[in-house]
């Protein structure tokens, strides 16, 4: 395999381990604003992702790293072309993060009451800028020869993009509903419970009409409707776990299908002669060599401390930790 390609789905592959772990973090993140009945019980719910967050978000960083060092030419057209929202979206990235750290620390109740707002406003904006900023890569873009945005802003918010963005955002409510079903007991699992069925039949309409709308360019489309049918199955029939999974094949599935459709673009252009192939765009061979031996080393290794991770903190909450530091 070339290491063009090899870096191409490399790519995709961090983009999909960010949808899916940070989608469960945001999901989590926008809900307990609304499942949480006073500060401890919102506190209750963050704590289940409070162990997570930050090893989540280094997909986030590492797919734009990637990006950066394998193909330079892709990741200054794009990050050029949606300054405004990225900076909008590195904002919302910070926020975010002192959010969790205020509300660890703090024991005043006004001022964690704010952080959960700005805890549920930022992880809102970010899901749906990450979503509308990936479907940017296929839906196409007013490149110039020299691979130069010639539009405007409007030209970056067209209605198949912003479609994307509600459909990534359905996902990861329907990803962190499903997630706190299998980390929280009692009372508070029960008001999870109920909300992972309207999330899983929203999203489940959403990608229903997406297939409609797509399944003439590939069979690959009917795979994400395939497995979120089956999560709604498993929903209603309380085998969260099951469903858990499933969603995340959902996830895998529509983040590889909007790659597959770029192939071999990286950045499709409306002036299609325009567009930035993983020809057109990629390192030197020495440059993705290096990289390749380097990800060989410490992929597996950032892999195995992430796993580690999730099974020490594998255990449950319950209503009582509601009435303990959180």
């Amino acid at each position: 395999m070339d290491l063009e390609i090899l870096w191409f789905v490399l790519v995709a592959v961090l983009w999909t381990g960010f949808f899916f772990l940070e989608g469960f973090d945001f999901g989590v993140s926008i809900l307990q604003f609304f499942l949480g009945k006073t500060e401890k019980e919102r506190g209750a719910y963050i704590s289940s992702i409070t162990p997570h967050w930050g090893g989540n978000e280094v997909w986030l960083l590492t797919a734009g790293g990637a990006m950066f060092a394998a193909f330079p030419r892709w990741y200054a057209t794009f990050f050029s072309v949606l300054y405004v929202p990225l900076v909008l979206l590195l904002l919302a990235l910070i926020v975010r993060g002192v959010c969790f750290e205020v509300r660890h620390r703090s024991h005043v109740q006004k001022l964690c009451e704010v952080c959960d707002v700005a805890l549920a406003v930022s992880s809102f904006f970010i899901a749906l800028l990450t979503s509308v900023a990936l479907a940017n890569f296929a839906v196409g873009i007013p490149l110039d020869s020299r691979g130069y945005f010639v539009g405007h802003f409007f030209d970056l918010i067209q209605v198949p993009v912003l479609f994307s963005g509600l459909l990534g955002l359905s996902l990861f409510l329907t990803n962190g509903a499903l997630y706190l079903t299998l980390k929280i007991e009692g009372e508070l699992q029960t008001r999870v419970c109920k909300i992972s069925k309207v999330a899983v039949v929203v999203s489940l309409a959403l990608f229903a009409f997406a297939t409609a709308l797509t399944l003439g360019r590939s069979l690959i489309c009917l795979a994400p409707l395939i497995f979120i049918s089956l999560a709604a199955l498993f929903v209603f029939t309380r085998c969260f776990k099951i469903a858990f999974v499933m969603v995340a094949l959902c996830t895998a599935c529509s983040v590889a299908g909007l790659f597959f459709f770029m192939y071999p673009n990286v950045l499709v252009s409306s002036v299609p002669e325009n567009s930035l192939t993983i020809m057109n765009s990629a390192s030197s061979p020495y440059t993705l060599k290096i990289m390749s031996i380097v990800a060989l080393i410490f992929v597996p290794i950032v892999l195995a401390y992430q796993i580690w991770s999730y099974y020490i903190f594998r255990k449950r909450i319950s209503s009582r930790n509601i009435h303990s530091e959180v």
